[in-house]
């Protein structure tokens, strides 16, 4: 009997995260790119309040890391079937498919202010600031419509 319960244990163990789902690469590779944009938020937003030093150079290549993620092409990112009623570990709410030119034109919104940020980020602490408003503005546009909270 206790040989029977420690197979069927270590089986439950091991066959587990077979029976998980796992997420579709297409929605691995849009939470990759949004935690990259908030790593790069971090580190500016951090600046902009003082919490971080400021750093000219680590400045900037935040502001470019942020410019680079905007210049991925969204499309394959979000194919139908992805969202958080159809797969669990996502937040993309159904509504956006049904908008899909709005979330991309959002999307174009967030690379025009990640541009304006390079553009300042390495020319001092006081650019920064101003700039993270126009950041945050952009990711609450999408996300106050088409993001589930947690």
């Amino acid at each position: 009997m206790r040989s029977s319960f420690t197979a069927l244990a270590a089986l439950a163990v091991f066959a587990a995260p077979a029976f998980a789902q796992e997420l579709p690469q297409p929605v691995k590779a849009r939470q990759g790119q949004f935690n990259i944009m908030a790593l790069n938020l971090g580190i500016l937003g951090g600046m902009a309040r003082g919490t971080v030093d400021y750093d000219a150079e680590a400045a900037q290549a935040a502001a470019d890391s942020l410019v680079a993620v905007s210049m991925i092409s969204q499309p394959a990112l979000w194919p139908e079937g992805t969202d958080s009623s159809s797969i669990d570990g996502t937040r993309a709410l159904p509504g956006i498919w049904d908008n899909i030119d709005d979330v991309m034109a959002k999307w174009a919104g967030f690379g025009e202010a990640a541009k304006a940020m390079a553009a300042v980020a390495g020319t001092g602490k006081d650019a920064i600031g101003p700039n993270m408003g126009a950041l945050g503005a952009a990711c609450k546009a999408c996300h106050d419509t088409y993001r589930a909270p947690e």
